[in-house]
């Protein structure tokens, strides 16, 4: 947040890092010294800590869990990092557990763009992880083991190319065009086929959505800023590849999970299919109705927590 966009006072508990800046965070479940796991989740592209995650009541009450969710630099209470790198979001991660006193393990959920945070932590702080889920995870085109034959025909490669060179040496054009062209009225992109399949639109109707990518909220600099830093750093070029990480159990003590939907517009299937495939030990799901909103489908969060902390696989959505 800035000063230009007349912020209010921060209404949620927040945390001073050590660089000086403040991350708001919610906790939720069980409370935290009385919990079995505790588990950070991490939000997505123009989202927030508010963010649904339908777990079941009860089975919150029965695995005692805990729940912490923060806004990530520059999102909603929070502060920006103007050295925002992927690395560094991994050590934010990582500083919030110890200042909120996690303890030296915790498990790590994280949805959509949240998931570039998530692949940070496996490189850079495996020794910190009990167990690892990343839902509906962003592909980046330029990680190097990506085989151009599964890339050069995806129209999506091209979009984020596109987007990425003019988010780093054109962005005041791209503001312009955010805010008199792609947002003219209401926020475009919810009601939009080229994102969402059926069940994601129908989930869009009863949902808040993306409250940052509403046309009011991005006319704002700061978050128009925060926006388009962290999608630099999500599909600009990484200090590693994920195809080349090491099992962070390779003792089978826990596990790592990925959650896709057959039918998601964001990200194709045949992608994610071929990360795991490079990546044996990461455990693959695959919802096959689901878009990109998975995570807000009925069951879903339950099957995600079942498979993650109990390795209880549902043959719903296995693939063959």
């Amino acid at each position: 947040m800035t000063e230009s966009d007349d912020a209010c006072p921060a209404s949620s508990p927040r945390i001073r890092l050590s660089d000086g800046r403040y991350l708001a965070y919610k906790e939720r479940g069980v409370p935290k010294n009385e919990s079995n796991y505790k588990i950070i989740i991490i939000h997505g592209f123009g989202s927030s800590k508010e963010m649904n995650f339908l777990a079941p009541q009860e089975l919150i009450d029965e695995l005692r869990i805990y729940f912490l969710s923060f806004d990530r630099a520059g999102y909603g209470e929070s502060d920006p990092n103007p050295k925002r790198s992927v690395k560094s979001e991994a050590l934010d991660i990582q500083e919030v557990a110890d200042r909120l006193e996690l303890g030296s393990k915790f498990y790590v959920i994280g949805i959509s763009m949240g998931s570039y945070p998530t692949w940070s932590c496996l490189k850079n702080i495996p020794h910190r992880l009990a167990g690892v889920a990343l839902v509906v995870p962003v592909i980046n085109y330029s990680w190097p083991s990506l085989p151009d034959y599964l890339t050069k025909e995806d129209n999506r490669k091209k979009l984020l190319q596109f987007a990425l060179w003019i988010s780093n040496h054109a962005p005041g054009l791209l503001y312009w065009w955010l805010t008199q062209i792609w947002f003219p009225s209401s926020s475009s992109i919810e009601s939009s086929t080229e994102f969402f399949n059926n069940r994601d639109i129908d989930i869009l109707k009863k949902t808040s959505g993306f409250p940052m990518l509403s046309k009011d909220k991005i006319r704002k600099r700061g978050v128009f800023e925060c926006l388009r830093r962290d999608f630099i750093v999500s599909f600009g070029d990484w200090d590693f590849d994920p195809m080349e990480l090491s099992n962070p159990f390779p003792q089978n003590e826990s596990s790592v999970h990925i959650w896709q939907g057959y039918e998601d517009k964001v990200v194709p299937y045949q992608l994610q299919r071929y990360v795991t495939g490079k990546l044996p030990w990461i455990k693959y799901h695959e919802v096959p109705d689901g878009g990109h909103l998975i995570i807000h489908y009925p069951g879903l969060c339950e099957a995600i927590l079942r498979a993650l902390l109990l390795g209880e696989e549902n043959p719903l959505y296995g693939v063959s």
